[in-house]
This record gives C-alpha cells, structure tokens and sequence, in this order.
C-alpha cells in the first residue's frame, strides 16, 4: 500500500513537469502584444526566435571591434538603417562604407542593456522575426565632450541576417534639466 501511494506521487510529479514542459514550448506562439500594418491591417505580435540574439551580441561587438566584414557578412545585401534622426541607408555596402568613414573620426561603442525576440506578420501574411533591443551608445564629440544615449534598435531578420534597423534614442537622464515633449 505504502508502494502503490509513492509511486502514485511520484507519478503525479512527473504528469505535472511534462505538462509543465509542454507548455513551455508552446510559449513559442503565445501572443505578448499587437500592432497595425501600414495597410491598417491588426497583426498579433508573439514570441519571436530567441536565436537572433546572438546574431544581435556578435553584431555589435563587430561594430565594437570595428570589425566591417563581420558586420558585413551578418548583413543582409539589401540591409536598411533608419536612424532617430530620420536618416535611412539603403544597402549593405552603402552601410559598410558609412561605418568605415564614422570609425575613422569617432569612437562609437555601444553596451546591450536588454533584448526581447517577437514576431508577427507583414502585409503578405508571412512571419517577420524581430528583435528589441535596449542599448547604451557612447562615444565623444569633437569637442572631447561625452555623448551617451539610450538607444532601441528595432531588427528584422530574414534567414539569419539583419535585414533591417530601426533606431530610436533618448538623451541621457538629467534630472536638473527642464521637462518637455
């Protein structure tokens, strides 16, 4: 009797982690927000690959590194940048040739802070992989006066490759600095 009660726990335990497993894995379609296409079109956004992740940790340490083949080999050919200030590079050798004049005359880095994967579909009805990122960019002016920003990057990947940033920054916290939209 005493056999039957553990084995009948130790059986419930296990029924409760396989269930606990399965629904997991299902957090791969779980829905964590919405938003509206340009054709006004309502999109549930869910869980995206968590893979790009590294793809988004190598990518940066090359900017880092000033590493330009790596960053053009993570690329994808018809890579598209747009910038907070409303600045858009078409193309990975355009992007590569930016950098490469950017480096020679600053000292950009840029430190992850977070990074969140999700997906959901284009106007075609295909599945578009993203990645959020909270990211910390430094660097110093002519002057020799710091810039530090909050910047959150917005990245498409299409098999693999970047295909697409969307840049947008916040001016570091001053709490002696006057209020405004």
């Amino acid at each position: 009797m005493k056999n039957i009660f553990y084995l009948s726990i130790l059986s419930l335990i296990l029924i409760s982690c396989s269930s606990s497993n399965q629904n997991q894995s299902s957090n791969e379609t779980e829905i964590i927000g919405s938003g509206t296409l340009e054709n006004g079109k309502k999109v549930q956004i869910v869980v995206g690959d968590t893979n790009n992740e590294q793809v988004w940790i190598d990518y940066i340490k090359a900017h880092n590194d000033r590493d330009l083949d790596k960053i053009a080999e993570i690329n994808a050919d018809d890579w598209e940048g747009y910038t907070a200030d409303g600045s858009v590079v078409k193309g990975n050798e355009a992007h590569i040739e930016i950098l490469d004049n950017w480096f020679k005359t600053a000292s950009p880095k840029w430190e992850i802070k977070w990074m969140i994967a999700n997906a959901a579909e284009n106007e075609e009805g295909v599945t578009v992989q993203w990645l959020t990122t909270g990211n910390d960019y430094t660097d110093v002016d002519e002057n020799g006066n710091e810039i530090f920003e909050h910047n959150v990057h917005d990245v498409q990947f299409v098999d693999g490759k970047i295909k697409r940033i969307n840049v947008y920054s916040r001016a570091k916290a001053q709490e002696s600095a006057e209020f405004s939209y």
